[in-house]
């Protein structure tokens, strides 16, 4: 069985989603293979590659038809997003930001809320944004200094955001704020806003360079006496936000692990063709066993990594608990791409440095997965907690 084969049997929602993946697949093929290395090295924003995920519907499957979407399964969009970052793991960056907001929103907004923003996520004409970390807060999100003080019928938000993706383009940030910074403990300080960017007091202050990760662009935010109307607190209750942000995560998650399981399959596609053209002591270097072994592991590692992603997706289908699932599909996947993306490196030897092919792209890319969404030594601290939960010992 040819591993396309095992990625169409794997994704959700039987046929529809079948066909889906095939679609995307066939597009990345076509459309964002051959130019993704020129735009990425560029580094300008891919207007006509988002053009065709907009008009593909790739924002609205996860979305409830209600409000525009497929309303499919997360097993079918971790299979959308491999493929697409197979192709180019950014384009994957630009939808994560309106699946997550949409999530949050259709989850914990009210009904304005949800009529006022989802259809606009959904179709990918608005562009989302997530923003939580800030100068001094990055994985303990409660340190956030970002406040929200109530006056009248709006709130005032002051503080800034770092590392935003789509920060550029967006026009709603679902933005973490601190309502209480005195509570105990601190997480039931934080609420969510729903920012948008027409927003007196709010800015975008700088554009980050990155050393991959290209492609969506990474902004630092400025809010400075921000009128944000009470309307667009998330759920009109204040200390809720901390909850809402680390469920949002998981989706987040889940599209990481895609994207990590996507960048490694590309990885591996490139090492083995490779390793049949290239000879040395007259043979194929797929002949050498060193090789072999190389080959061998990142095959075997991608498989886990993509089983680990569909499982840790249908727990969040099925409404259960998923961030053990999703912790560790996260990390699996994400330590797998940065390995396959240097063990093709390796196999390709010094063609593989240089920025004639794709490998080196995929080299630098892949390390931005295993720091977002969590990294991977938080990864880790969530499984091991949740474990001495699952497994709990009365002494």
């Amino acid at each position: 069985m040819a591993l396309s084969d095992a990625r169409e049997i794997m994704a959700g929602d039987g046929e529809i989603g079948v066909e889906i993946v095939r679609n995307v697949r066939r597009w990345v093929d076509e459309q964002v293979i051959p130019v993704a290395n020129e735009l990425e090295h560029l580094g300008e924003f891919p207007t006509d590659l988002h053009r065709d995920m907009v008009e593909m519907g790739l924002f609205s499957v996860t979305f409830p038809e209600e409000y525009g979407g497929l309303g499919l399964s997360f097993e079918t969009y971790s299979a959308v997003i491999e493929e697409i970052a197979r192709g180019w793991m950014g384009l994957a960056g630009i939808i994560n930001t309106n699946v997550i907001d949409g999530w949050i929103i259709e989850t914990y907004g009210t009904p304005d809320q949800k009529q006022r923003f989802l259809p606009g996520l959904a179709s990918g004409e608005l562009q989302g944004s997530f923003t939580i970390t800030e100068p001094n807060a990055g994985s303990d999100a409660q340190a956030i200094r970002t406040t929200a003080t109530r006056d009248g019928d709006d709130y005032v938000l002051n503080g800034n955001k770092l590392f935003v993706t789509n920060g550029d383009r967006a026009g709603l940030f679902v933005t973490m704020a601190k309502t209480d910074p005195n509570a105990t403990p601190r997480h039931r300080g934080i609420s969510a806003f729903l920012v948008e960017s027409d927003t007196p007091g709010f800015q975008v202050s700088r554009l980050i360079d990155k050393l991959g990760y290209k492609g969506p662009q990474t902004a630092e935010l400025f809010l400075e006496d921000a009128h944000v109307p009470v309307g667009n607190l998330l759920g009109e209750e204040e200390g809720q936000g901390f909850k809402q942000m680390i469920s949002g995560l998981e989706i987040g998650r889940i599209n990481v692990a895609g994207r990590g399981t996507g960048v490694a399959q590309a990885a591996f596609d490139a090492a083995i063709v490779y390793a049949q053209q290239r000879e040395t002591f007259g043979v194929p270097i797929g002949q050498h066993q060193a090789i072999q072994l190389k080959l061998a592991d990142m095959a075997t590692n991608i498989r886990a990594a993509r089983l680990l992603t569909r499982d840790a997706a249908r727990k969040k289908d099925q409404g259960l608990r998923a961030d053990l699932d999703v912790g560790m599909a996260k990390l699996f996947a994400t330590e797998t791409a940065v390995e396959c993306a240097l063990e093709s490196m390796r196999i390709h030897g010094g063609v593989g440095y240089t920025k004639e092919l794709s490998v080196e792209r995929y080299y630098r890319d892949a390390p931005l997965m295993v720091v977002a969404e969590g990294t991977s030594e938080i990864q880790r601290t969530v499984i091991a907690r949740r474990l001495l939960e699952i497994y709990k010992v009365d002494v």
